[in-house]
């Protein structure tokens, strides 16, 4: 992955998802992407390097997807719509990827319908 960076071209850091129930400690920059605290957790229970809520969906567009297979599609390219009107709250995820790895937490159960999937392609796409 790469980047433009004033007229050079910036390797990135690989951008891994990881559910923060099962996290383990993760090389490089390590932000939690849920808009709520992880229920259980407390919060010296993990290192991060900041709760980067502001990259989470809208309470609005959370609650519709419910968490529903069936709506994810939809769900994806309305929380893309939100990601590209929120550039101050993604550029943070970014310049950590451009200095190495990133690890993105969430605390969903489904490991494949989850903000955290299409926010780690999210940012894969605009590194590259």
């Amino acid at each position: 992955m790469s980047v433009a960076v004033r007229g050079r071209i910036q390797v990135m850091g690989p951008i891994e998802i990881q559910r923060v129930y099962d996290h383990e400690p993760a090389a490089g920059a390590v932000f939690l992407v849920d808009r709520m605290w992880p229920r259980g957790m407390r919060k010296d229970d993990l290192r991060l390097d900041a709760w980067a809520r502001d990259v989470a969906p809208s309470t609005e567009l959370r609650r519709w997807f419910g968490h529903r297979p069936e709506r994810f599609a939809e769900f994806a390219e309305r929380y893309r719509a939100e990601l590209d009107r929120h550039d101050d709250a993604v550029r943070p995820l970014l310049d950590a990827a451009g200095k190495g790895p990133v690890t993105l937490l969430y605390s969903a159960k489904d490991t494949e319908h989850n903000q955290a999937v299409v926010l780690r392609d999210f940012l894969r796409e605009r590194a590259g």
